[in-house]
């Protein structure tokens, strides 16, 4: 089996936005979804880790795309493993056209834990560390290390909102994406109509869970770019993003 998986998928009209261009939030679900079945098809996917008491959790997501798929268009995306340690394994996305172009990439790196004591566990006891034999350091990924999201003290409070049975899914806390769709609506539907977000960094702190009345911060470091953080209603942090728009 090739070390990349290729997935098809296609920009569905009612998961297009006002632009005719897919949501970022459905190009991350999609990313998502190209994880999953690259590592069921190998075999240390969800389907095996249920049988073990072990979930995937995602620990940072960065993607920056030079074009997003139109409506109706077929698509893929591709996944493969970067590298792999005790703790963290880095994993790559590349969206391609059906004409072969390329339209933009993903990164990210993931945790596993324990789901009934939500510890973090070591990979490599995974099946004596056969997730090492997927890694392809040499494959090419133009987004580079991902860095440290930072946001400073000065950022305003610009939206609280509750969360619940949409927000949640098969992990038990909210799911990644929802993050990114609800920081995405702080802005209105003319900014999105004449700006294109061209890259959105996310780290993920810590989990949220159904019920979480969520505080959202903002604030603009230039004229296109923002950081946002995202909170309890009591101050604890969940997650951090820096968003790029053209």
């Amino acid at each position: 089996m090739e070390k990349i998986g290729r997935y098809e998928f296609r920009a569905n009209p009612f998961h297009c936005d006002c632009t005719g261009r897919l949501f970022m939030g459905h190009l991350g679900n999609h990313m998502l979804n190209a994880a999953d079945f690259h590592a069921n098809d190998r075999d240390f996917g969800i389907k095996y880790l249920q049988t073990i008491n072990k979930a995937w959790v995602l620990s940072r997501f960065a993607i920056e795309m030079e074009k997003m798929p139109e409506i109706y268009e077929h698509f893929y995306i591709e996944s493969w493993i970067e590298s792999s340690m005790r703790f963290f394994t880095n994993r790559s996305f590349r969206v391609v056209g059906k004409d072969g172009k390329v339209y933009g990439h993903g990164k990210s790196i993931w945790a596993m834990i324990d789901t009934e004591t939500r510890q973090p566990c070591n990979l490599l006891d995974i099946k004596d560390g056969e997730l090492l034999q997927w890694e392809l350091k040499e494959e090419p990924n133009p987004i580079g290390k991902l860095t440290r999201v930072v946001i400073s003290n000065e950022a305003e409070l610009v939206k609280s909102m509750p969360t619940g049975y949409h927000d949640v899914d098969i992990n038990g806390h909210i799911n990644s994406v929802k993050f990114i769709e609800h920081v995405m609506d702080l802005w209105d539907t003319e900014w999105h109509c004449e700006h294109k977000l061209k890259r959105v960094d996310v780290a993920y702190v810590a989990e949220g869970h159904k019920g979480d009345h969520l505080n959202l911060y903002r604030e603009k470091v230039n004229e296109l770019e923002y950081g946002v953080r995202v909170c309890r209603e009591n101050g604890d942090e969940l997650c951090r993003m820096r968003l790029v728009f053209e």
